[in-house]
């Protein structure tokens, strides 16, 4: 069992080893220059970092097509660098976590070079093979318009083979207990390196039955997820795994496990969706709805709130109306959309750099139920930009100064070309510049993850929506150990004035204190607090007032 629950009240801070910063001056990130950048994250508040892919790979999908799990892309250093990198981290009090990508392998792995050269290899059952080409071969694929098949015919090998993804990326055979043994060898070796934990890549199709006579939809066997669980709390008893998993709320329950022994978190897609689709009709509706439908979790389970990954926006959940609206207000040039489903871009572009909206947005992120998930750049506002291919618009390098390559590397050609030019050029958006303008993007994300942190509440508590009145409105309050947080965020430009109840039993002190701002709210004789909120304003209350904390009950 899991005594340790740190990922509860947690700010996770995502990165790509290669785009944050160059120490070597070849024109690639790596763990030297990122060691040399963990005062600043330290500094910003985060308290994980979760590392996309760094293992040896061609990179023909930004290192989720792996053929070494047990190394380090010389590009980024070596073993010895990513164990003085954790360590560094370990002396900042920052968890680091990894992307586990074991749905798939590269084509250039040796397992796979071994299964399709002999017949009678031992890793030809790592993989999933057919004699002929399967009748849903066109079913199934995660990237439509780009991908036109999940089975590909290799000559050597004289069979086809199956990959969910990309064809150089081939589906290991989850189901070969030789493989799940060697999953579970893979995460001991970097929990014994350092790591707190894994980002596992693709859950469902990890788990998913794999085979010609399977067909497009995967059939999970979720036993898997607890021998996954069972092996890490037996290694290390507070390491987790943060599933990608982009499931309907009704599955819940199979990834966490219902005596919580599955999964330990899980990216809340269904709620993130929804999110875009309420800031783009100023509508809290949409989202009160997703609330509503996420079962509570199970108390050491949680969720994982974000609203830009390092992928495309995946609007799939939603209905074609309410992706085309989506899609009208935060990326409507076709350029600026993906797979039929998603938006490409960086988050601030999506919101015309309007400061006032994008920190709503934020604010209303680190208030929904759950764990922060924070990308790297978007602290600071970072562009995109739509000139690379696909994904890559917004995976550049991080911006740290107003200098040549915006002090990510002294090299004159990077991994990703910096942005130079345009409203989200490094010389217009860096960090150097923002830590010394008081009233900038970076300084008040430091300020709200702070109070985010001291508002354990939200991780914490079960979270309950409050009747406002006005559709634009939404409010939110939690409540643990006998104190409550009432969150409540504008998401029109008009302001609004709003009646709502704190849920308070003690009405002589029922008062309502924003810990942001100080401002103060009193009960009317009518049972409620009158809130005036600015356009796309916002407001943390705390229930009962600052003293309220002194009544904290223990754990």
């Amino acid at each position: 069992m899991i005594t340790d629950l740190w990922y509860k009240n947690a700010v996770i801070y995502c990165l790509s080893v290669g785009t944050f910063m160059d120490a070597n001056g070849d024109g690639v990130g790596d763990f030297a220059g990122l060691e040399r950048r963990l005062d600043y994250i330290q500094g910003l508040g985060a308290t994980a970092i979760w590392l996309m892919p760094f293992q040896p790979s061609p990179k023909k999908d930004g290192g989720y097509d792996i053929s070494d799990y047990y190394g380090v892309d010389p590009a980024y250093g070596s073993l010895g660098d990513f164990v003085a990198f954790t360590h560094a981290a370990k002396q900042r009090g920052l968890r680091v976590l990894i992307d586990l990508v074991v749905n798939h392998t590269s084509d250039q792995h040796p397992w796979f070079q071994a299964a399709r050269s002999d017949p009678n290899s031992p890793y030809r059952d790592w993989y999933v093979w057919s004699d002929k080409r399967p009748s849903s071969a066109d079913e199934g694929m995660v990237f439509p318009g780009v991908q036109d098949t999940t089975w590909t015919y290799d000559a050597k090998a004289q069979a086809w083979y199956f990959h969910r993804f990309f064809n150089f990326q081939p589906d290991l055979n989850t189901a070969n207990p030789a493989v799940l043994a060697e999953i579970l060898k893979i995460m001991g070796f970097w929990i014994q390196l350092g790591v707190s934990g894994f980002r596992m890549d693709a859950v469902p199709f990890v788990i998913a039955e794999k085979g010609a006579d399977v067909g497009g939809k995967p059939r999970e066997q979720f036993d898997m997820l607890r021998d996954f669980r069972e092996f890490l709390q037996w290694r290390q008893g507070d390491a987790i795994i943060l599933a990608e998993a982009n499931i309907l709320p009704n599955q819940d329950f199979d990834y966490f496990g219902d005596d919580a022994d599955r999964m330990h978190m899980m990216f809340n897609f269904q709620v993130n969706q929804a999110t875009f689709y309420a800031l783009a009709g100023h509508d809290a509706r949409p989202l009160v709805k997703a609330i509503g439908k996420t079962k509570p979790r199970p108390l050491s389970c949680q969720w994982g709130i974000f609203l830009r990954n390092h992928d495309e926006l995946d609007l799939g959940r939603l209905t074609e109306a309410q992706r085309q609206a989506v899609f009208a207000e935060f990326g409507p040039e076709k350029r600026m959309q993906l797979y039929d489903r998603g938006i490409r871009r960086r988050f601030a572009p999506m919101l015309a750099g309007d400061p006032r909206r994008i920190r709503l947005a934020y604010s209303l992120m680190f208030t929904l139920p759950g764990t922060p998930v924070l990308r790297y750049g978007d602290e600071i506002g970072m562009g995109d930009d739509l000139a690379l291919k696909e994904r890559d618009c917004a995976r550049t390098p991080m911006q740290w100064t107003g200098e040549r390559q915006g002090g990510f590397s002294q090299a004159d050609t990077t991994v990703l070309p910096v942005i130079d030019h345009g409203p989200y050029g490094y010389a217009h958006v860096n960090v150097a510049d923002q830590r010394h303008e008081q009233d900038s993007l970076l300084n008040w994300m430091q300020s709200i993850i702070r109070q985010r942190k001291e508002t354990p509440e939200i991780g914490w508590g079960d979270v309950v929506p409050v009747p406002t009145g006005k559709n634009s409105v939404l409010a939110l309050r939690y409540e643990w150990r006998g104190n409550a947080v009432l969150c409540v965020h504008n998401l029109a430009a008009e302001p609004v004035e709003i009646a709502l109840e704190s849920g308070s039993p003690d009405r002589e002190h029922d008062v309502l204190v924003d810990v942001l701002t100080g401002a103060r709210s009193d009960i009317r004789e009518d049972g409620t607090h009158c809130v005036f909120l600015e356009g796309y304003g916002y407001h943390w209350f705390r229930v009962g007032g600052l003293d309220a904390l002194l009544k904290r009950r223990p754990a």
